[in-house]
């Protein structure tokens, strides 16, 4: 045994004021985010399907979960899996019919379940009509739906970097203009300046609602409001600079937002959560809550601890834990008078297992240390298809292996940084968004059982080992942990009402919070080390043990120990 750390505790927080008493659906139990490319596919197609999602509604019901937020499932050219949309009220046919998705939301809600779906407003795909017309003339009637700058054909408007990399600006022969494209070229970003393209969006959200969808996430949001004037911004080594500076929450962003929830949210029975990666802790107040636009808010300080630099491809091997648990409590604080959405997967971040704790944890006790975090903290648990199985990072041989789109701009622009091939894909291996796409593992058969024809991604190599059907079987499993809490907590009056309060804030090898309502207490204590510390015992004084990722008890913490005692 190693030698063992003694701590002492401190109140980081103080007292809080008491919970909202009304309490929203959406707010009583988790969320499951489904990417349908990757669920289950029923064609032999290789790629997942709306009659996949059916298919498991048992599965998903099992988990406790209230809703299924779908990634993008609208037509679409599929440069960016979906991201870039075509037509916003069609359903690709890979992917079924309207049928097949008024089918998915009447079985969702004989379960109790309801469908929430993806809106991608900040861009079009450059096959959508609306873009195609656009680019066709300078006087046609959706000229200025995008946004469009004179320039010459070799020397874009400005030196901004799209977040896939290479230029945001790319040259258009009909119209003799560039135009802007946050993210990949196929990508141009919507001028939300005019008042047609606003609502021609909230028409098609609107679309969706009266098909009974229960709720939205809306991608990159931070983007929609650009600066009144286009500027060069400090350069970086290549001589160019991230779009994301220079457009991320720019002032009036707030004036459009409103309108969208007057126009769209208001009045009916759904939830919102949007993804907004620039907006500070701080803020939350004025984009979430009472007077706030949105009921959710997906921030990033709690995933980007180990990106001291910003740049993803120099990232911190060992980040320090006070900083990641000072994320999440920021967030916690700023959110009291509202909501949190509780996250640390999704779609477009590698398994949790690989990166909250260090190398050599074992990825079973992590997984559902991270699980107890996930159902006590106060806010929803958001869970991503595979994290409730203790998916863990895949590592294919080379950069041509991977579709990710952003994974290989990130390398090539690691590369022309001064990274060695090696360098460059030990980042790949880590953080790209491919480590969440790998094909669900449903069971131990060929192709994990997820289709009987070619993967479009290849399933992971631990398939016959990590899989829903034997983990259904395994009382000690990550997938039967995870259905146990999920039940516990949308049972539990102090998870859902109770406050927060964070202890022992810096200490670097355990996390320590306490959910509180009344005379009832909640305790949640993860070890994120590798080696053991003890704990004076006062602090679980009268308590009684209800979880834990081991089977037995010490009077210590083990290595990627996590418990959870009730007051």
């Amino acid at each position: 045994m190693t030698a063992m750390t003694m701590i002492e505790p401190m109140n980081l927080l103080g007292n809080s004021t008491e919970a909202a008493e009304k309490i929203f659906w959406w707010q009583k139990k988790s969320v499951y985010q489904i990417y349908p490319k990757s669920f289950l596919d029923t064609t032999g197609s290789g790629t997942g399907d709306l009659r996949g999602v059916i298919q498991k509604l048992d599965y998903i019901k099992s988990l406790g979960v209230g809703a299924i937020w779908l990634t993008p499932i609208y037509v679409s050219p599929m440069v960016d899996n979906g991201y870039d949309i075509a037509d916003y009220t069609a359903i690709d046919p890979r992917f079924g019919t309207l049928e097949d998705f008024d089918e998915l939301i009447a079985e969702a809600k004989a379960r109790g379940i309801k469908i929430v779906m993806d809106l991608v407003y900040n861009h079009t795909s450059d096959k959508h009509p609306w873009f195609l017309e656009s680019k066709s003339s300078r006087d046609n009637p959706k000229a200025d739906w995008y946004i469009w700058r004179d320039g010459e054909k070799n020397s874009a408007p400005t030196n901004w970097r799209a977040i896939f990399g290479g230029s945001a600006w790319q040259w258009c022969e009909e119209r003799q203009q560039f135009y802007l494209h946050t993210f990949a070229t196929a990508q141009p970003d919507l001028n939300w300046e005019n008042p047609d393209v606003r609502r021609a969006l909230y028409d098609a959200a609107n679309f969706w609602i009266k098909r009974g969808v229960g709720g939205f996430r809306i991608d990159a949001i931070v983007y929609i409001k650009k600066p009144a004037e286009f500027v060069d911004g400090v350069a970086d080594s290549d001589g160019t600079c991230s779009v994301h500076n220079m457009t991320a929450n720019t002032p009036g962003i707030l004036d459009f937002l409103r309108e969208f929830k007057r126009e769209v949210f208001d009045g009916h029975d759904i939830f919102t959560v949007a993804e907004a990666n620039s907006v500070k802790p701080e803020e939350l107040p004025d984009w979430v809550g009472e007077r706030g636009v949105f009921n959710m808010l997906f921030e990033f300080s709690h995933v980007n601890v180990m990106f001291p630099h910003g740049e993803v491809w120099h990232y911190a091997e060992l980040f320090k834990l006070s900083d990641f648990k000072q994320a999440l409590t920021a967030s916690q604080v700023a959110t009291r008078e509202s909501w949190y959405p509780i996250y640390f997967e999704n779609h477009d971040k590698p398994r949790s297992v690989n990166i909250f704790f260090p190398h050599g944890s074992d990825k079973i006790l992590a997984a559902k240390a991270l699980a107890m975090i996930l159902f006590t903290l106060r806010g929803t648990p958001f869970i991503y298809q595979g994290e409730e199985l203790g998916f863990a990072n895949a590592a294919f041989k080379s950069i041509d292996d991977y579709d990710d789109i952003s994974s290989r701009g990130q390398y090539d622009i690691a590369r022309a940084d001064g990274l060695s091939d090696k360098q460059a894909m030990r980042f790949v291996h880590k953080f790209s968004r491919d480590n969440a796409r790998t094909p669900m593992q449903w069971n131990s058969s060929a192709n994990a059982g997820f289709t009987t024809g070619k993967p479009w991604l290849p399933v992971h190599d631990d398939f016959k080992t990590c899989n829903a059907e034997s983990e259904a079987r395994d009382k000690n499993s990550v997938l039967n942990f995870y259905r146990t809490l999920s039940a516990f907590r949308n049972g539990s009056d102090v998870l859902i009402r109770g406050e927060y309060e964070e202890l022992y804030h810096d200490n670097e090898e355990l996390f320590i919070f306490t959910r509180t309502l009344g005379d009832k207490k909640i305790i949640t204590a993860v070890n994120f080390t590798t080696h053991d510390v003890s704990l004076p015992a006062k602090i679980f004084d009268g308590a009684r043990k209800i979880f834990g990722n081991y089977s037995d008890e010490k009077n210590y913490f083990r290595a990627t120990e996590a418990m959870i005692y009730e007051l």
